[in-house]
């Protein structure tokens, strides 16, 4: 999988994790302590894809507290231009993005505490986890951490990407930073995971390498995963 990144992926992810490898393998026993669910059900769609058997849909999920950047991230993934935005996602979020070797569904839930309820109600029926992380919202990275830890407990092999997000904001952490800050060096050894930086543009303008970077890591784990 490697031939098939840029060095600026491989190079971001290998800044984060011990020996210079591309990808560590990570596992957390990290007693669960996520808040009791919603009042609000999730909508039609997403709760029947809750309802399935036992085995993985095609989907993707996104998650990670709110104003993280989730959704511009996944409008940048699917537009392929950039567009930050400023509302924060209400409930749940489906996006298609479509390469010429797959098309991937993305399902993003929103990070305020009484939509965390659900995260880890779809975990265990999606092809790979996408945790996007405020590289400048320092106070809240235990939070993210915790929560973070929290997930990867309740599946030992889920593939997990992690965006540090925001890197064009003055005082982001660098992705070094972000390694440390979610303890990505504490999880063990049954499972893929990578870091990568990650940016979008305010203007519109074509998404950041680091953006295309990270679709096209995206893309070669689902097709692996599938």
């Amino acid at each position: 999988m490697g031939s098939r990144l840029r060095p600026a992926a491989l190079w971001g992810a290998a800044l984060a994790v011990a020996g210079g490898a591309a990808a560590v393998a990570v596992w957390a026993f990290v007693r669960s302590r996520v808040p009791p669910p919603a009042a609000r059900p999730p909508p039609a769609a997403a709760a029947a894809a809750a309802a399935q058997g036992r085995g993985r849909s095609r989907q993707i999920l996104v998650l990670g507290l709110d104003g993280a950047g989730k959704t511009s991230v996944l409008h940048s993934l699917a537009a392929s231009r950039g567009k930050r935005s400023a509302a924060p996602t209400e409930g749940f979020h489906a996006v298609c993005v479509n390469t010429e070797e797959s098309q991937m569904e993305f399902l993003e839930i929103g990070g305020s505490e009484p939509l965390r309820s659900y995260w880890r109600r779809y975990l265990p029926r999606v092809l790979l986890l996408v945790y996007v992380v405020d590289a400048a919202d320092h106070a809240r990275l235990p939070v993210a951490k915790q929560l973070l830890h929290q997930l990867i407990q309740s599946d030992s092999t889920l593939p997990v990407v992690v965006l540090a997000n925001k890197q064009d904001l003055e005082g982001a952490y660098c992705i070094t930073d972000i390694h440390d800050a979610l303890a990505l060096s504490d999880i063990g050894d049954k499972r893929k995971m990578f870091l990568i930086g990650t940016h979008v543009a305010e203007d519109g303008s074509e998404i950041s390498s680091s953006m295309k970077d990270a679709k096209e890591l995206i893309t070669q784990l689902v097709l692996e995963t599938q």
